[in-house]
């Protein structure tokens, strides 16, 4: 396990700490916990961007039918 050193403001480590106390767990615990869920969480604009870049990409791509991505890859061969 590594260590970091990290700088939190005077008021916000006081936080940390009662609010470590009152679950019965270390400060290192609480914050370990709360950088795990941060990055668990989607970043909803982002998927939105992607999804908005998936569906004008397929409008500029025309009609196709999977038989003939098939047919045309098999010819490749």
């Amino acid at each position: 396990m590594s260590k970091v050193m990290v700088s939190l403001a005077d008021d916000l480590l006081a936080e940390v700490d009662a609010e470590a106390k009152r679950r019965s767990t270390t400060r290192s615990a609480f914050l370990a916990a709360a950088a795990r869920r941060e990055l668990a969480r989607r970043d909803d604009g982002r998927v939105a961007a992607a999804i908005a870049r998936s569906e004008q990409r397929f409008r500029s791509a025309g009609a196709f039918e999977a038989s003939g991505l098939v047919r045309a890859h098999r010819d490749t061969r």
